[in-house]
């Protein structure tokens, strides 16, 4: 039996910073995973994802990660998610700085 399909968001890296990015309902990418779009559909889930990939110009690494849908925005529902949303852990900067 095929799994259901669950909340996610479309996630890659910016190729000039290498920072992880999130597609933007109105198709910008932001570094705030609270600004993610999130997609409850499979099929608008996968024509947002062919949508993104494109891009190849922008970004690179573009997939769909789970997420739960929560009144504060997405959340990851697996660690390496929230470890991507986080930033770098070796040494406080970029995200980290305002943890």
């Amino acid at each position: 039996m095929p799994r259901s399909f669950t909340p996610k968001v479309v996630t890659a890296n910016d190729l000039l910073l290498g920072h992880v990015v999130y597609l933007t309902a109105d198709d910008r990418w932001s570094g705030d995973l609270a600004e993610a779009e999130v997609l409850i559909d499979e099929a608008h889930a996968q024509i947002r994802l062919l949508d993104a990939d494109a891009q190849v110009t922008r970004v690179t690494g573009v997939y769909l990660a789970d997420m739960r849908d929560t009144p504060d925005g997405p959340q990851p529902t697996h660690f390496r998610e929230a470890f991507r949303a986080n930033g770098p852990s070796n040494y406080p900067h970029g995200k980290q700085e305002v943890l």
